[in-house]
């Protein structure tokens, strides 16, 4: 039986000597709060080009929640995080009249449509450099899938398309908590990888604004 006055077992933090004092061992030394933030966005397009898509002539909007996670560590100097997203407001604006490859054909009609939808990215990456200064800048890329009430970008193409999203720009930092975002260039790449005999696609350039919120305790 051990006497009741037996010494409590101590432990010294790393990096520091048993000269400079110890503690009981209340924690673990080694644990630590994992970084981490929401951001509410919405992203609207103004162009698109054709180098990996037929599609043409259409706007994408959307509205939804990024969440960012601080896991894996610093590359290229800058800090490496986890993406994950969800958009339950998507809005396609695009010409009635296209050919199997989403172009307009504005000989037959100039009208237009709008086709709402909803896209979620389950995997992604985010670089962010000067983490711990006030303005941040970052590059990004989230994968995952978009569907639409229509078949889009023609009525030869999917309800369900893979996306594929990048985007740059800079993240300022208000306070300890707030953050706004600002995308200065996005593209927003959406087919159905030949799940069909015609696979359009769509590519738009788009600026994104979100409002950011970081979790845990600031360091």
């Amino acid at each position: 039986m051990l006497a009741a006055n037996a010494p409590t077992e101590t432990l010294t933090p790393p990096g520091t000597s048993a000269s400079a004092g110890s503690e009981p061992r209340t924690g673990n030394w080694f644990k630590r709060p994992v970084e981490s933030e929401i951001i509410v966005e919405g992203q609207v397009s103004y162009g698109n080009y054709q180098i990996f898509a037929g599609g043409y002539g259409e706007q994408l909007y959307t509205a939804g929640v990024e969440y960012d996670r601080h896991s894996w560590g610093h590359f290229l100097g800058a800090r490496m995080d986890y993406v994950a997203e969800i958009l339950p407001f998507v809005l396609l604006d695009k010409p009635v009249y296209v050919n199997i490859w989403g172009y307009p054909q504005y000989s037959i009609s100039r009208a237009r449509q709008l086709v709402p939808g909803l896209g979620i990215s389950p995997i992604g990456f985010r670089w962010q450099w000067r983490e711990k200064k006030g303005i941040k800048p970052f590059l990004e890329a989230k994968g995952g899938v978009i569907g639409f009430t229509r078949k889009v970008p023609s009525w030869e193409a999917t309800y369900e398309n893979l996306s594929l999203q990048s985007a740059m720009g800079v993240q300022v930092k208000m306070n300890e908590r707030w953050g706004l975002r600002l995308g200065l260039f996005g593209d927003f790449h959406f087919s159905n990888a030949f799940i069909v005999p015609v696979n359009p696609g769509l590519d738009v350039m788009n600026a994104n604004l979100g409002l950011s919120y970081h979790f845990g305790k600031q360091r």
